[in-house]
């Protein structure tokens, strides 16, 4: 693990709502888990703490940064970017969950918590299944093949569109374009996707 540390996460919800007909699924590649390593481990990790290509592996409530060759490691970083993920470039689209990064630094640290955020990772499954897939029904990013469903209050959520999920799909998206305008006829529904191309165009199925 060339002397690296553990890192905790809570894993929290990937299906992020999006308004029905306006479309916002919410900002894309938005963390969904905070990642900081143990007081104990602190030096050595800066920006190649979960760096490009390094892997974790998974829990319900926790990360642990391991090997790739580990039987223990579940996940790899695909993209990984200092600063808030508010402002930073969009993870790539078949990203199948996110984990905002913070690095125990009590020397440096302003506030008394012993944490100083230091970006987020962009995680990939090692293995199936992958909710960032198209019409896998999970991930950071609503992108073009992915279902949703009307939860209510004018509100659509994404769903597999195998059908797998606790809510029938009802809308796929079928294309992303730069506007509505750009849009088949077909469409019955716009989603905001974000990115050069914000506009997702779906179909009622």
């Amino acid at each position: 693990m060339r002397g690296k540390g553990a890192v905790t996460a809570v894993c929290l919800a990937c299906l992020l709502p999006a308004a029905l007909l306006t479309g916002c699924r919410g900002t894309a590649g938005t963390p969904v888990g905070d990642a900081r390593p143990t007081p104990a481990t602190t030096g050595g990790y800066g920006a190649e703490f979960l760096g490009v290509g390094e892997c974790s592996s998974f829990g319900t409530t926790s990360f642990t940064e391991v090997p790739c060759a580990s039987e223990r490691a579940a996940a790899r970083v695909v993209a990984r970017y200092d600063g808030a993920a508010t402002d930073g470039p969009l993870c790539p689209a078949t990203t199948d969950f996110v984990l905002h990064i913070s690095a125990r630094s009590a020397a440096a640290d302003e506030d008394g918590d012993g944490a100083i955020p230091q970006g987020y990772a962009c995680m990939r499954n090692l293995e199936a299944p992958h909710p960032g897939d198209p019409g896998g029904g999970g991930g950071p990013r609503t992108i073009p093949g992915d279902c949703v469903y009307d939860s209510g209050k004018g509100q659509v959520r994404e769903t597999p569109c195998d059908g797998s999920g606790a809510h029938r799909p009802q809308y796929r998206i079928s294309e992303a374009t730069p506007t509505r305008r750009d849009c088949p006829a077909s469409t019955a529904l716009y989603v905001q996707l974000g990115g050069a191309e914000p506009v997702g165009c779906a179909r009622r199925l």
